[in-house]
Formats: C-alpha cells, sequence, structure tokens
C-alpha cells in the first residue's frame, strides 16, 4: 500500500531554495505554498527542478514576481502562460525552481468532479488529483491544502475506475470506429508518421490511465510511468516492461500495430483475471 504525501527530507532544500520559500510565503494573498513534482514523488535526479505551487484565488502580481526572479535568479521567464501561469527561474545557485500558480477553488472543484464525483476524462483523468495527494505542505494557514489531501486520503472510489476504464478502455481499439489503433493504422496507409506518433502518444496516455485504474492508483502523469507503475501497481499485464518499450520504439516502424496488438492483449487478459 503507497501512502501520499511521502516523507520528504527537508535536509535535500538548499539554503537558496529555503530563503525563496521564506520570501514566497511572506506574499499577501497567498493561502497555500507546496512542494511537489518529482521532488516529492519516487525520487529526483540531477535534472529535476524544484516545483512550488502558490495557490490563491490571483496570481502575485508580475511587479513583485519580476523583483523575486531579480533577488533570487540569475536567469528567469516570469508570467510564463504555456501550461499554466507560472515562472521559471535559474536560482543564484545553480538550482531550478518552477513557480506555479492555481487557485484552492480550481483544486477544490477538481477534487469534487473527479474524486467525488467520479467524472473520468480520455487519458490523465487522476492527474492533478495525483499532484494534490502527493504535494508537501509547506504553508496552509487555514488548513485548506490539509482539508484536501485529509478527502484525498479515502479509498479510491470505485465508481471513479470503473468509469475511468469505461472510457478509455474502448478508445484502445475495442470502439466501433475511431479507436486509437484503427487511427494509426489509418495513419500509416497514409504515410502521416506524424499522425502515428501523435495518436499513439495518446492510446497510451488512455492505457495507462485504465492500467492505474484498474489497480486503484492516481495517475502519476507524463513522467516516470513505467517505472511508477512498476512500484504501485500489484497487478501488472504480462511483459510489461517490455511490450511498453516496444510500443515506443516502433514508433515509425512497419509493425507498430503488431507491436501495440501484444500489448493491448497483455491489457485485456489482466482485465479478464
Amino acid at each position: 500500500m503507497v501512502t501520499y504525501p511521502f516523507s520528504f527530507d527537508f535536509g535535500m532544500m538548499t539554503p537558496m531554495i529555503q530563503a525563496l520559500i521564506e520570501e514566497l510565503k511572506a506574499q499577501k494573498g497567498l493561502e497555500a505554498l507546496v512542494l511537489s513534482g518529482s521532488r516529492t514523488g519516487l525520487g529526483s535526479d540531477t535534472l529535476s527542478d524544484w516545483d512550488l505551487y502558490l495557490y490563491a484565488e490571483k496570481p502575485l502580481p508580475l511587479k513583485i514576481r519580476r523583483e523575486i526572479a531579480q533577488r533570487f535568479a540569475t536567469e528567469a521567464e516570469v508570467g510564463n502562460d504555456y501550461f499554466g501561469e507560472g515562472d521559471e527561474l535559474l536560482l543564484t545557485d545553480g538550482t531550478y525552481a518552477d513557480l506555479m500558480y492555481r487557485s484552492l477553488s480550481w483544486a477544490e472543484d477538481e477534487v469534487r468532479q473527479v474524486w467525488i464525483d467520479c467524472q473520468a476524462r480520455v487519458g490523465y483523468t487522476t492527474a492533478f488529483i495525483h499532484n494534490l495527494k502527493t504535494s508537501q505542505i509547506l504553508f496552509d494557514p487555514h488548513n485548506r491544502f490539509a482539508d484536501l489531501q485529509k478527502q484525498l486520503a479515502t479509498p479510491y472510489p470505485e465508481a471513479l475506475a470503473r468509469a475511468i476504464i469505461a472510457k478509455n478502455h474502448p478508445l484502445l481499439r475495442s470502439k466501433l470506429t475511431a479507436s486509437y489503433y484503427e487511427q494509426i493504422k489509418h495513419a500509416l496507409d497514409r504515410n502521416d508518421l506524424v499522425s502515428v506518433a501523435h495518436r499513439t502518444s495518446a492510446l497510451l496516455a488512455s492505457y495507462f490511465d485504465v492500467l492505474f485504474a484498474l489497480n486503484r492508483q492516481t495517475h502519476p502523469g507524463e513522467k516516470r510511468l513505467v517505472g511508477w507503475a512498476k512500484h504501485t501497481c500489484l497487478i501488472l499485464p504480462r511483459d510489461f516492461e517490455e511490450n511498453v518499450a516496444a510500443v515506443v520504439q516502433g514508433i515509425g516502424q512497419e509493425d507498430i500495430l503488431e507491436r501495440i496488438s501484444v500489448l493491448l492483449d497483455h491489457l485485456d487478459a489482466l482485465m479478464d483475471l
């Protein structure tokens, strides 16, 4: 049984990260500050940055964010909105910090929609839920974030698992038309390798959504999926790691459909248990 959030060693924090956190905690309007991402997951490496999530009804004013960047960073991109509002900082000690701005109202709504109302999505259904579950609280004066984590500490909803499987499994290849398998076949017939890569990635997203739902585990997002599945899932398809690698390495190869068929056959066999 995997428990969240993981125990975090605060001794890993550099003095610069600690100083940045204290600066952020002092900002007006901040309702919660948490650390998430690789640092609170299965393990970080030299490429891992410090993912700091600032929860407030509005992001900090750009003027203040630029002043923080000037104080703490040698290089910075302030006001990014490529993947949601955020700032990317290369700190003066050589470490990277990624500051992301969200609202607690949004987080509470996400918990309600997915965890309480059991609304499934196409791929990554529980990825934001996973982020919330695995976050390490740094600042939470009114316990709103802690209350969210208490809700998410309840057993994985059976209705959610069924909804995820019902929404994602047919998309793999069994629905009447426009399954991912069929889309990849058509892309091959058209010699459209970009579409093959795109649809194969979508297939893998739904494949892992189904796999984690079968195991009543939240979806960790885009990184370390194989390692996370091996660490948290009690049941895995036969030759799981080899089959996933074969599909990824087969993008652009003539036998990609055969590789996908093996991957999905083994998943289906698991579901029949």
